[in-house]
């Protein structure tokens, strides 16, 4: 955070003086999002796929002041666009300093900061605060309390001698504490149905009570929520009179198709290279990641009310090019490029992301080794042409007999070039470039999408492979 360069107001009077004008955190947020869709700029950064469906309707919902909250599976972004709510507050707050729920001077409403404005005037302190200070989240569990989210008496300032009438032996909990900002709660259903009840007048009333003492503070907050749509019925359920004081109630959704997926996994996968070595992963080996998530949210293999989160999509990435860079690190190779016989090491990052709906033993990888199949060969249709596979595929019928896996050195690849008719123009069609590397994975995708069309036999033994012509 690099602060200005123009000193801010330090004391109440000067603020005054600046021309400062205090706004509601709805409006602040309302007037910054309205510049934004004017500038033609998303209102949140990093979430991509949501461009006609989710965004406009949270544009809405932002424009008209709302509270909200969303449904989704997991791994929809939900808590990505909250989070990036936050960069719709203006940078800076100024706010009564020692003030522990964000006092706006012009209008405080703790008792620490109504005195020190009420002695000290124009000369009471300010200090600012940064918009990261201003976002609170708690993920709801069974176990939250009152006392967590709104307060509680704090026994330590009762033994310093205070009374407990006294305001000042509250100790705030994490909604004050917000004031003036954004609170957010994560899997809104967990909360147990009675803490809830605590939240009907923040959302309505804009206002806190706490023990029982004669205090009310009218907070300025903007919430937002998130609940997978499965849990008002399974883990627990949001009360209707809460549900009813959000003002949108915004459906999430996974991609809708295997470019946006694959824009998922370019922008959230992390992939770090040994030193000495390069990481070339080619599209078709993307796509075939992204489309075993898109297969998998189809299948009626698969619980679909569990979801099939984007994580797995980046997961089985970064597993993929992870197992071809222990490959080249054996073999001695300074290029990494993944290949088809790198997909058998994804059962390991898919196993934990997705639910089976079979309770046989063994069928849970009968069932992944069918969806990553059928993503291979679709990306294999959509990639190459059968017109220019012609006489590859009449050279296995003439007798022609290509092993394949890890133990298979990319060099080994690139000697098939001499053999294998009509391969050359296949490469050019894939973009993989002239590098051993390259090669060795168009090689294997070619002839994996070959078999799995049905015009090339194929015995495999783990992670090695023998295609054969089918005459």
């Amino acid at each position: 955070m690099s602060e200005s360069t123009t000193p801010r107001p330090g004391a109440l009077g000067d603020l005054r003086a600046s021309g400062w004008v205090s706004r509601p955190v709805k409006q602040e947020v309302r007037e910054n999002a309205t510049l934004r869709i004017r500038e033609g700029a998303p209102v949140v950064e990093g979430v991509v796929g949501f461009e006609q469906t989710v965004l406009p309707q949270l544009e809405n919902a932002l424009l008209a002041a709302h509270d909200v909250i969303f449904l989704g599976e997991r791994g929809q972004a939900k808590t990505r666009m909250i989070r990036s709510i936050v960069n719709l507050l203006d940078e800076w707050m100024p706010i009564v300093t020692g003030s522990e729920i964000n006092d706006d001077p012009y209008a405080p409403i703790s008792h620490h900061a109504r005195v020190l404005v009420a002695e000290r005037g124009d000369e009471t302190p300010i200090e600012w605060v940064h918009r990261e200070r201003r976002f609170g989240e708690k993920l709801a569990t069974p176990d939250t309390s009152i006392a967590d989210l709104i307060g509680e008496v704090d026994p330590i300032k009762v033994a310093e001698g205070r009374y407990l009438s006294d305001e000042l032996t509250i100790h705030y909990g994490l909604v004050p504490r917000t004031n003036r900002g954004i609170f957010a709660i994560n899997e809104l259903p967990d909360l147990a149905e009675r803490i809830q009840v605590g939240l009907l007048n923040v959302l309505e009333e804009r206002d806190v009570q706490i023990r029982g003492y004669k205090i009310r503070l009218p907070l300025d907050l903007m919430l937002f929520a998130s609940a997978n749509p499965e849990d008002y019925t399974n883990r627990g359920r949001i009360i209707t009179p809460l549900k009813d004081r959000f003002g949108a109630q915004i459906r999430t959704h996974y991609p809708l198709d295997v470019e946006v997926e694959m824009d998922v996994v370019d922008q959230e996968a992390v992939v770090t290279s040994p030193d000495g070595v390069r990481v070339a992963v080619p599209d078709f080996m993307t796509e075939i990641v992204a489309a075993i998530s898109q297969q998998a949210r189809h299948s009626p293999h698969v619980n679909q009310r569990s979801g099939v989160s984007v994580r797995m999509s980046v997961a089985n990435y970064e597993t993929m090019v992870a197992n071809a860079t222990r490959r080249a690190l054996r073999n001695g190779d300074d290029e990494v490029v993944p290949r088809v016989s790198d997909l058998e090491a994804l059962a390991a990052s898919t196993a934990g992301k997705i639910e089976f709906e079979t309770v046989d033993d063994g069928r849970e990888e009968q069932v992944l080794d069918r969806i990553v199949k059928a993503a291979t060969l679709e990306t294999f249709r959509s990639a190459c042409s059968p017109e220019r596979l012609s006489q590859l595929v009449a050279a296995f019928d003439g007798g022609l007999v290509v092993h394949t896996g890890d133990d298979v050195p990319a060099s080994e690849y690139a000697k098939l070039l001499a053999d294998l008719p009509g391969l050359p123009d296949a490469l050019a069609e894939l973009e993989v470039g002239e590098t051993p590397a390259g090669v060795a994975s168009a090689v294997e995708f070619i002839l994996e999408g070959l078999h799995l069309a049905k015009r090339l036999n194929k015995d495999a033994i783990g992670g090695k492979a023998t295609y054969r012509g089918r005459g």
